[in-house]
């Protein structure tokens, strides 16, 4: 006979078992409680049960007898409930199917009709596969007080965001993916808690951040949160993202307004496609101030903007963006071993005139020093006289910055100044050598361009020159004059 004992004061709470029942190893036979804790008590042997001491609410110490078993062989098991399939299991799994995009195949199939992606879709392509992991996939709109649980757990999945960490071509990358399928892309109290997590554990990690950015600003109907959030004052997102300093990568699609606008506008790299409009304002936000009724598709479109300066690539679509981020997250990284095996393009001496008088494109030069196929020229629609983008040289990152003899002369204006001066920041924040190719003749002068305001726009560039802290490496092609 073997006799089982309790381990320690506990109360019965349940008996599973009678006398007489045939039971095997492992079944369960009765339940105690401790601390409201419920501990299963299992059989070590299989056979009869021959008595049973104890009944439901009996209070038993350490070493009290609780059933005695016979020991023999069984014919029959009694079933174990753990075997089963578990409701709470089920309930989790019909919860996490809401978030995939076959749970809202309409609005999938309208979003694919209008030319763009999921954020799903657009997540998949970004990340190695299978390398994902999403931060608070489970919330919804703060509406519980208005709006039945299930209509929020149905309509308003993850409060219109994405959020996660993967890995890039093996670098571990952060991203906030806007869902524009929720809500139209608007930003709720859980929308922005969910944000500020990943950016702390961004900066915590040093982690680049990529922004999916489509939708309009702040969301007024969070009713659950609403005495608390009424002049959203007290939202840290917009903060902590400018102040975050990896790479911040921002892609732009679609209606971009208002708070998804400012996010947007503090990244690093921003990138657009050709069906983007981008304002810090939306039509609701311009006719309420008493500016008149205008059409989305006439706020900042991406072919106005371009010309502004806000944007650093203009492409064709979503992919094409995705594409190029993945690209300046590779020349970002200054740290990857050099590779002299590389070849270098044309012949440097066919590059430059003879003739000093005769123009010639600077980008053959940027292509001969860099990586086949690797410069990635970023702002072509703004600060012509500046040349700006990110390449390798014997596969060692560098950011390159070179005047444009085919504008002005090379000289500089207040756009080229306003331009590289960013870059220049750019480049110092993400740690990247510079290589400059030099032929001016200085700042632009004159009357009309003072009524641009040269002297203020060029005095940025000196001051981002003075603090640039990396390794430059300045070479003059032709001219080399002022200051």
């Amino acid at each position: 006979m073997t006799t089982l004992k309790a381990e320690s004061t506990a109360i019965i709470s349940e008996v599973r078992v009678k006398e007489g029942d045939a039971v095997s190893q492992g079944a369960v036979l009765l339940v105690t409680e401790l601390m409201k804790m419920q501990h299963e008590i299992r059989s070590q042997i299989s056979g009869l049960v021959q008595a049973i001491h104890v009944a439901p609410s009996d209070e038993v110490a350490s070493g009290t007898p609780l059933i005695t078993l016979l020991p023999g062989d069984v014919a029959t098991e009694i079933s174990d409930a753990s075997d089963a399939e578990r409701s709470d299991l089920s309930a989790y799994d019909e919860r996490m199917a809401l978030l995939e995009d076959t749970a809202r195949q309409d609005a999938v199939a309208k979003r694919h009709t209008q030319g763009g992606r999921t954020a799903r879709e657009n997540i998949a392509d970004l990340f190695d596969k299978d390398s994902f992991q999403e931060y608070g996939a489970l919330a919804i709109a703060a509406q519980r007080t208005q709006r039945p649980l299930e209509d929020l757990t149905n309509r308003t999945q993850g409060d219109g965001i994405i959020c996660g960490i993967g890995t890039v071509n093996g670098r571990r990358v952060a991203a906030m993916v806007v869902d524009y399928m929720v809500m139209a892309g608007t930003q709720g109290y859980n929308h922005h808690r969910k944000m500020d997590r990943l950016i702390d554990v961004a900066t915590r990690d040093s982690l680049p951040i990529v922004l999916f950015a489509e939708g309009g600003g702040g969301r007024p109907n969070d009713y659950d949160v609403a005495p608390l959030m009424s002049a959203w004052l007290n939202v840290t997102s917009f903060s902590r993202f400018a102040a975050h300093k990896g790479p911040k990568i921002g892609i732009a699609h679609g209606f971009c307004f208002a708070g998804n606008a400012a996010l947007f506008g503090v990244c690093d790299i921003r990138i657009a496609t050709k069906k983007s409009w981008i304002g810090m304002g939306g039509p609701a936000m311009i006719e309420g101030g008493g500016l008149g009724k205008v059409a989305a598709n006439e706020i900042g479109p991406s072919d106005v903007q371009v010309k502004t300066g806000l944007l650093d690539l203009l492409l064709d679509d979503e992919a094409a963006a995705t594409q190029a981020t993945k690209q300046i997250l590779e020349l970002s990284l200054a740290q990857t071993p050099p590779d002299p095996s590389l070849e270098r393009g044309e012949s440097l001496q066919n590059i430059v005139p003879t003739d000093r008088k005769k123009a010639y494109d600077m980008r053959d030069a940027v292509s001969a020093i860099a990586d086949p196929e690797s410069f990635l020229e970023i702002g072509q629609g703004f600060g012509f006289g500046a040349i700006c983008g990110f390449a390798r040289v014997k596969g060692r990152a560098v950011g390159v910055f070179a005047n444009n003899p085919l504008h002005l002369g090379g000289a500089i204006d207040g756009d080229a100044s306003t331009k590289g001066a960013r870059f220049l920041e750019l480049c110092d924040k993400w740690r990247l050598p510079m290589v400059t190719l030099c032929d001016t003749p200085g700042f632009m002068v004159g009357p009309d361009i003072e009524e641009a305001g040269q002297v203020a726009k060029v005095s940025r560039l000196f001051v981002a020159g003075s603090r640039f802290s990396q390794s430059l490496v300045t070479v003059i092609l032709r001219k080399g004059y002022g200051l």
